[in-house]
């Protein structure tokens, strides 16, 4: 079997902890996942984060920018995403138009934790929040 096999989501019930790491995932990032939109920039890296730890490809093809959206998405299942550390933010909010969300995210490979540090961009498109592009 391929290590890049794919698979279905399997969101967390709504009373277990998020992916991300901030509430339970029903008051988290549960909704976003489900079509609500995203109040802060940061919110949308939240929830981006929890669908890689969950496999949700649909969330975060919705989510990203038309202009730097790949055709197709695929997450390694390889990763298990261990943890989520917000460092800073920069706009984000409602009554901004662009964002800024600087972020470590832990994850485990072959038995190995590593981490990844990404500064990312977000923009308004059409009123909801979208991330457009990182840099590392």
């Amino acid at each position: 079997m391929s290590k890049r096999t794919a698979r279905r989501p399997v969101p967390p019930s709504a009373a277990a902890a998020c992916p991300c790491g901030a509430a339970a995932y029903g008051d988290c990032c549960g909704p976003l996942h489900a079509g609500a939109a995203a109040p802060t920039a940061e919110r949308l890296m939240r929830s981006r984060y929890s669908a890689f730890a969950i496999g949700d490809r649909a969330h975060l093809l919705r989510t990203w920018h038309p202009r730097t959206r790949p055709a197709a998405l695929d997450p390694d299942p390889g990763l298990e995403w261990v943890r989520l550390e917000v460092l800073g933010t920069t706009g984000g909010t409602a009554f901004h138009n662009e964002g800024t969300v600087d972020f470590r995210a832990v994850y485990r490979e072959d038995g190995h934790e590593r981490g990844l540090r990404e500064h990312s961009r977000f923009l308004r498109h059409e009123g909801a929040w979208v991330y457009l592009d990182a840099s590392a």
